[in-house]
């Protein structure tokens, strides 16, 4: 089955909000063995529309259109989707009843048009939604199948994962179980790591490896397909070996994991607590760490070091350290790092100072950067890095070399016990 994403709304094309339901949904077909081979992305324009989905039947047999599902006169996808294929929209009453719930919910007065939002395309298989009031629909006219899903990735994704690759996988005539997995790598690029295991990329039939580079990370995609779903996974187990065995070095988790999960993982497997002294990502550190669920048990604080002022009197950096090295500088890091944990009493501290950008500092170059890692009972290390990045890119890279090298001292340590 091939597949082609159409997003329809004119503000996808203004550039006011981002195609993320493309990237999304190609993700998820991957998953179930579902190629994707175009995006198309269309404005409120029925004929236009239709244009769109013409050419995509041409060379398509699965068609998954995004947005234009709400109750306002430019919502147009499922009438033109109905003109097109000659069915008629009708009145999904489970949709409208829950339509008509979420307005009483909210005390508030359901107009007319929102009625239109319940209407679904005849003979069409209902996807719920759960997180809004347009339902999806999904119809197969023989020669092609249509998937329609709302624009809102909140409504949309949820919609898709719990009810749409359902749907989808009966359409697949296979008796093959598709099976992916995902290495993540940090600190290799995505030329050197192609490099190393370009021979493996070129010789792939089955299981395949797709690269992909991404906020300064790299994964690969590792997907196999077999009848047998053991046999499928001792595959991607062989190429996961190979792989590491050049440069598992890097690898660092596996699928939707990222930096910051995987180190909060390790601090509450060792329960650990975590202390942070932050100059050049002002906060950004602790920022990350506290987007992630149950931070409350590692955490314990931090302090924001922008000036050399709080540096000296709330963290205790020696004015000497300052006079005689700079803030940016081995001799800093490592006093803040081992500072911030003694002021909190915490088992680790970290700390970045160094140059974001746009300008040099102390003499020292934008993307100077240094990372100290205190962790009790072991010996302070400091971490320098030249990235010279902009200046978000900088700050942004810094807080995931700090958590890169974090989990690689704590499993070290580990080993070494």
């Amino acid at each position: 089955m091939n597949a082609e994403i159409i997003a329809v709304g004119s503000e996808l094309l203004l550039g006011q909000i981002v195609n993320s339901n493309a990237r999304f949904i190609s993700q998820q077909l991957a998953g179930i063995g579902i190629n994707v081979f175009f995006h198309t992305v269309v404005g409120d324009n029925p004929d236009r529309l239709k244009s769109a989905i013409e050419i995509a039947e041409k060379r398509s047999n699965l068609i998954i259109l995004t947005g234009g599902l709400g109750p306002t006169k430019d919502d147009l996808t499922k009438e033109t989707i109905a003109r097109h294929l000659g069915k008629n929209l009708v009145m999904d009453q489970e949709a409208l009843e829950s339509i008509e719930l979420y307005f009483k919910k909210g005390n508030r007065v359901m107009t007319e048009n929102n009625k239109k939002q319940a209407l679904v395309l005849e003979d069409s298989t209902i996807l719920p939604n759960h997180h809004g009031m347009a339902p999806g629909m999904m119809v197969d006219n023989g020669n092609c199948v249509y998937m329609l899903l709302p624009g809102p990735p909140k409504e949309m994704e949820p919609m898709f994962l719990h009810f749409g690759t359902a749907a989808l996988s009966k359409q697949v005539k296979t008796d093959e179980k598709i099976v992916s997995r995902v290495l993540r790598f940090f600190g290799i690029g995505e030329a050197a790591l192609e490099t190393e295991i370009i021979d493996l990329i070129e010789q792939q039939t089955n299981p395949t490896i797709a690269p992909l580079a991404a906020d300064g990370e790299c994964t690969l995609r590792l997907t196999a397909k077999h009848q047998d779903l053991q046999t499928a996974e001792g595959m991607l187990d062989e190429v996961e070996g190979n792989i590491r065995a050049r440069v598992g070095q890097f690898i660092y988790g596996y699928d939707n994991t990222s930096l910051v999960a995987e180190l909060m993982r390790v601090l509450k497997d060792k329960k650990l607590t975590i202390a942070a002294a932050e100059s050049l990502t002002g906060g950004l550190f602790q920022q990350e760490l506290t987007s992630v669920p149950g931070v409350s048990s590692v955490l314990k604080g931090g302090v924001v070091c922008y000036t050399n002022e709080v540096k000296e009197k709330v963290l205790g950096v020696k004015k000497d350290t300052i006079e005689r090295h700079g803030v940016v500088s081995h001799e800093c890091a490592k006093e803040l790092a081992e500072n911030v944990a003694a002021l909190v009493s915490a088992d680790i501290g970290i700390s970045f100072t160094g140059v974001a950008g746009p300008d040099e500092l102390e003499g020292k170059p934008v993307g100077t950067v240094y990372i100290g890692i205190c962790i009790r009972g072991k010996q302070t290390v400091v971490e320098k890095l030249e990235l010279g990045g902009s200046r978000e890119a900088n700050r942004s890279r810094s807080v995931k070399y700090g958590c890169y090298y974090l989990i690689k001292q704590l499993k070290e340590s580990q080993k070494a016990n």
